[in-house]
């Protein structure tokens, strides 16, 4: 081989592995972004409760609360949302 031809490929070899490693995604660990919220209050009558609920980050209040249908059985859970001033 001529020495031109070793050096094209050479160079072209060396822009491959670069453009390989700039085209690569680089490594980013995971961020957990799952809300964490703190119970604030919880309250009872009857067949209904009532649990409040406080997202600190994103200063977020919710409040959720159990419906009953008849006697002893669930029938769903109601939850509101607001977010504090």
């Amino acid at each position: 081989m001529r020495p031109n031809y070793v050096r094209f490929f050479i160079v072209a070899g060396v822009a491959g592995l670069v453009l390989a490693v700039a085209a690569a995604s680089p490594a980013r660990s995971q961020i957990d972004v799952a809300p964490s919220y703190q119970p604030i209050g919880t309250a009872a009558s009857g067949n209904s409760s009532t649990v409040w609920l406080h997202e600190p980050s994103s200063r977020r209040i919710v409040a959720c609360q159990t419906v009953g249908a008849g006697s002893k059985a669930l029938a769903e859970i109601q939850c509101v949302s607001t977010r504090l001033p």
